[in-house]
């Protein structure tokens, strides 16, 4: 449980039609399972405890008497396991029968939660025995206790951020079900027991339907439905069991009967998404109230959960084409319209050779085609300096001859040389000045150049640069337009290699030179080889991490010692602690200290989820140094 992890459960044992005595046995069986998995919240079926399709059998008093019975013995077997256990069960009271999901903690029933909307409809039939869930919380005597009987909330009294709300099948396919109120009212894990028959294409149906509540309510939704040993009469049932975060289907099964699917649900993650969305307003409700508190030790959840290397980049190849498309579109009628406003059809972009130029080269390119402007009206810039290394010189012409764009090669060497003289630099030390003094020379000749043909600027550098502050101020840190401002560099690389397998030849054989070259500002002298001497990854860290961190901090608002574990989990084998822990250092430091070049950036298209915009997502104080204290304990 630290760090917000609770591993729940759903459960579909076999049933024994109206035999409560057996199902408990079996519950209690499925249960120390659980519980031996480290499982701290546990959903069965939809009256488990008797069986759903008992039809006017549940109208007779010595099946009643022996649910009560039944899960007497289900509530004892848990005083010894450190798990929230709810189970469906018949209860009488008042004259009327509730089809009710009975929560239990530690050995104590603390609350029976009736089914709010009774299906009599098609081959539902429920009405003619069971009563919908009174208006308001019921006192009543069950178990030899006094107990409360109606709609609301459960929160876990050592971990108050977890808190459990419950609904019963039908509740989840109304306009309006109680898991609006409860969520509304703080629930962020939504439990269902459920009896759902199987016909032709309900499934998928009852899938997007867990997945939207899921992602509507921004929290969890842990879903059980009966299988095997329901009658067969007229209905089948498939067992049908799903764990759903935020939108994210975790874990699901179905035709599986006498098992269950666990995952790792996130409530920390889930509780700063509400925070983050104004729109999202908790409210204390009368109707859907505080039922009961119930216990769970803090303990570490043995993670089962896996996260992806590359948060930025869909698993799936068809997804990842797909996604692909969409951006280049988003970047590309971005720019469309930044062109069209400004009244400008040229544009100017420094070419290097290297993976981001070639990105935003390769948009704009697309952008004026979708427009009509004719393709030598992007003037492509090579401005080589001390650095530059001939193949991404040769890369850089040989893209804009396969495009047909016009090509320009300015070299700076002696402009730098006379700006050292004029600034009294010695020109040989190679430091920050050295280095920077390059970048803001080719910023003033793209500059220049764009006004001399009435153009704008096009930049480069990517998400997790500005993120990062990987940029010279006032260098490739400006431009008119940024098309690549809401890219991370893991997202750029797959970008590029989708250019390149859309493309002919000669253009695929250069963008798959450019995607292995190492990614460099090429601001020192190469090696004696002519190889490329400075490479980015061996002076601030290797990229996947940084995203890996970017996506967690920014998106999910996480710790750093959160970060730290979820990484070591992710990575490893490829990456040490140690190292995990040196470069996680070194992002916390550059995010903080560098927020004054994001706080004046040009405009650009947002993409994704996480962007660095100071106009947008992410505010803060250029000069919140003294930030950093709080985010040195992991």
């Amino acid at each position: 449980m630290t760090d917000g992890f609770i591993k729940a459960a759903a459960g579909v044992p076999e049933i024994a039609l109206g035999n409560p005595a057996v199902n408990a046995d079996r519950m209690i069986a499925m249960l120390r399972d659980m519980h031996a998995q480290g499982v701290k919240i546990a959903v069965f079926t939809e009256l488990g405890i008797t069986g759903y399709t008992l039809e006017d059998l549940f109208l007779q008093q010595a099946l009643l008497d022996a649910a009560e019975t039944a899960l007497r013995r289900v509530v004892a077997a848990t005083a010894d396991m450190d798990t929230l256990v709810i189970v469906g069960v018949p209860v009488p009271w008042d004259g009327a029968l509730y089809n009710c999901a009975a929560v239990i903690n530690r050995g104590r029933l603390i609350g029976l939660v009736p089914k709010t909307h009774i299906p009599t409809y098609a081959e539902f039939y429920e009405g003619r025995r069971f009563s919908p869930a009174p208006r308001q919380e019921t006192v009543i005597r069950y178990l030899g206790q006094t107990i409360s009987l109606g709609q609301g909330y459960f929160r876990c009294a050592e971990l108050p951020e977890l808190v459990v709300g419950v609904e019963i099948c039908e509740d989840a396919w109304v306009p309006f079900p109680p898991s609006v109120h409860l969520a509304l009212a703080g629930a962020n894990v939504i439990c269902n027991l459920s009896c759902s028959n199987e016909v032709i294409g309900k499934a998928a149906y009852r899938r997007e339907l867990v997945r939207h509540l899921s992602a509507s309510q921004v929290g969890a939704y842990v879903y059980s439905s009966a299988g095997g040993g329901e009658s067969t009469t007229d209905l089948v049932f498939s067992g049908h069991g799903m764990i759903a975060e935020n939108g994210a289907m975790l874990a699901e099964q179905r035709w599986s009967t006498g098992t269950f699917i666990t995952a790792d649900i996130d409530v920390q993650k889930l509780n700063a998404d509400r925070r983050r969305m104004s729109t999202f307003v908790s409210s204390v409700s009368e109707e859907y109230p505080l039922l009961a508190h119930f216990h769970l030790d803090i303990t570490e959840t043995k993670l089962t959960r896996t996260f992806p290397k590359a948060p930025f980049v869909p698993s799936s190849r068809d997804h990842l084409e797909e996604r692909c498309r969409e951006i280049i579109h988003i970047q590309s009628a971005g720019l469309q319209q930044r062109l069209k406003g400004s009244h400008s059809d040229h544009a100017v972009i420094g070419l290097s050779g290297g993976l981001d130029s070639t990105l935003a080269y390769l948009v704009t390119v697309d952008a004026f085609r979708q427009l009509h402007y004719p393709m030598e009206n992007i003037i492509a810039l090579t401005m080589p300096c001390f650095g530059t290394t001939s193949r991404t010189k040769s890369n850089a012409q040989k893209m804009a001859e396969a495009l047909g764009t016009s090509f320009r090669e300015v070299d700076i060497h002696d402009a730098v040389q006379q700006h050292f003289r004029d600034i009294g630099h010695d020109g040989v030390t190679t430091d920050v000045t050295y280095e920077n003094s390059q970048a803001r020379m080719r910023t003033l000749i793209l500059m220049n150049t764009a006004n001399l043909h009435g153009g704008l600027v096009i930049g480069t550098g990517d998400l997790s640069e500005l993120a990062l502050g990987w940029a010279t101020y006032n260098g490739d840190h400006m431009s008119m337009y940024g098309v690549n401002a809401g890219v991370p560099k893991t997202l750029v690389r797959y970008l590029v290699d989708y250019f390149a397998s859309v493309s002919p030849e000669p253009l695929r054989s250069v963008l798959y030179d450019v995607l292995d070259t190492p990614v460099s500002p090429e601001l020192l002298p190469p090696e004696e080889n002519g190889e490329i001497a400075q490479r980015t990854e061996d002076l601030v860290g290797p990229y996947e991490l940084h995203d890996f961190f970017l996506y967690y901090f920014l998106r999910c608002g996480f710790s750093p010692r959160k970060i730290y574990r979820l990484a070591c989990l992710t990575f490893d084998g490829d990456y040490s602690p140690e190292t995990i822990h040196k470069w996680l250092q070194t992002f916390l430091r550059r995010f903080v200290t560098q927020q004054f070049k994001r706080s004046c950036l040009p405009d650009g298209p947002k993409v994704g989820s996480v962007a660095v915009s100071p106009r947008g997502d992410w505010r803060m104080p250029s000069d919140a140094g003294s930030y950093l204290a709080t985010l040195q304990d992991f």
